[in-house]
């Protein structure tokens, strides 16, 4: 069984860190539109950006960091982006006690703390590969999914209460303080980590290493087709989120607890996606999952073009969350151990960086093009205009097996 697998105490500190910093941005869901729209008044239009220029910048930001991360240690790393969004996110609290929050500063908190986050993933990602073996890379990744989705079940909802009872900022103080506690649990791994990768030869990092993960990834046949499908899947369901919450909450008159549970409810499935990954690789091979489980995670998001008012509705929206959630659930983690695997050691960070940059600003251009067709149109169209797109995915999925374990050389070029 998955769950009795040991990983050893060292990917234990890790997997608890995450668990904590994965538990306060539960938490801390939505916290910033929120508290834009509560605390500064900000319009539509400054919500939007809020969600979609700020992760944007931050990806921009997260570019010329892929090789910095590469070339140190990784758990300091780890460490560093930790304290730097406790730091960032605590400007928030104390603006909103002097009386001196703004939309900028809003606006610059969430670009800096997306940035930090495409860091810390590249460094976990990267320490996470000599932490634990090759054959183990898939239970440890399916435990982090399992923690991500239990998280986003548990937290929101958590959170909405505590901001009825103790205020705005509330769940942005619990999400500072777990990357807090995030950084303290990387700290207590004992042991010395292995030296990192070394730029080719005796000079500073060259110009162009910041694009040798994007060159990794598109001179794969494998990745380079996960990758083009990643970036249209993730940035589709994503850009359904905000236009979904206007159908629901303007158009359908849902009450708010109604939209929490349509959302939180499902993610249960993501418990049940990510424990079944080991075993259904194991029975169906790597290649069916990525065919087939990369085919179902994209039909059914045509289903919230749907939704009509009252219990039926709400049981749609459910339904439709939870066939994608448990499809993503199962499908994320045999990603990503296959990506890790695929990746020379001194690429992991910067293929890693290059991946979730793609990704972020997939969702960000897709996002505002579905909010300005839902604009022009309705909630509705947009709906369906994303999801029959979606449906176009699975021609981006690999189409012979090209999964092989075997991790390639690296070349006399970039080693």
């Amino acid at each position: 069984m998955m769950g009795r697998r040991r990983l050893g105490r060292p990917f234990g500190w890790l997997w608890s860190a995450y668990a904590v910093s994965a538990y306060g941005s539960g938490l801390g869901f939505g916290a910033l539109p929120l508290i834009a729209v509560l605390v500064v008044h900000a319009g539509p239009a400054e919500v939007s950006a809020l969600s979609a220029v700020g992760p944007a910048v931050g990806a921009l930001i997260a570019v010329p960091l892929a090789p910095w991360v590469e070339f140190r240690r990784k758990r300091p790393v780890m460490i560093a982006m930790d304290l730097t969004r406790f730091a960032v996110m605590a400007t928030i609290p104390v603006a909103y006690a002097f009386d001196g929050l703004g939309f900028v500063q809003l606006l610059v908190v969430s670009a800096l703390v997306a940035a930090a986050k495409i860091a810390f993933n590249a460094a976990s990602g990267a320490y996470l590969k000599t932490l634990v073996r090759p054959d183990d890379l898939l239970v440890a990744n399916a435990r982090f999914e399992s923690t991500n989705w239990s998280s986003i079940a548990v937290g929101p909802p958590l959170g909405g209460a505590a901001i009825g009872l103790f205020g705005p900022v509330t769940t942005v103080v619990a999400d500072a303080v777990s990357y807090l506690l995030s950084a303290l649990g990387i700290a207590a791994i004992r042991g010395r980590e292995e030296a990192a990768p070394r730029p080719a030869g005796e000079g500073p990092v060259r110009a162009g290493a910041v694009l040798d993960g994007w060159r990794h990834i598109m001179g794969d046949p494998g990745l380079r087709a996960l990758y083009l499908n990643n970036m249209l899947v993730a940035g589709l369901i994503m850009a359904t989120e905000p236009v979904l919450a206007v159908l629901l909450l303007r158009r359908l008159g849902f009450p708010p607890w109604q939209y929490g549970l349509a959302f939180a409810a499902p993610c249960l499935g993501g418990l049940v996606g990510s424990r079944l990954a080991r075993r259904v690789v194991a029975r169906h091979g790597r290649h069916r999952v990525f065919r087939t489980v990369g085919t179902l995670r994209a039909v059914w998001l045509i289903g919230l073009a749907f939704v009509r008012p009252g219990v039926v509705g709400l049981l749609t929206v459910m339904a439709v969350e939870l066939a994608i959630i448990v499809n993503m659930s199962l499908y994320t983690p045999v990603l990503a151990a296959y990506r890790l695997e695929r990746t020379p050691r001194h690429l992991v960070a910067r293929t890693l960086s290059a991946w979730s940059i793609g990704q972020q600003a997939s969702i960000a251009v897709l996002t505002a093009l579905c909010g300005l067709l839902a604009d022009a149109t309705s909630p509705r169209t947009a709906l369906a205009v994303a999801g029959l797109l979606i449906l176009a995915s699975p021609l981006l999925l690999p189409r012979r097996d090209q999964t092989s374990r075997h991790e390639p050389e690296p070349s006399p070029s970039t080693a």
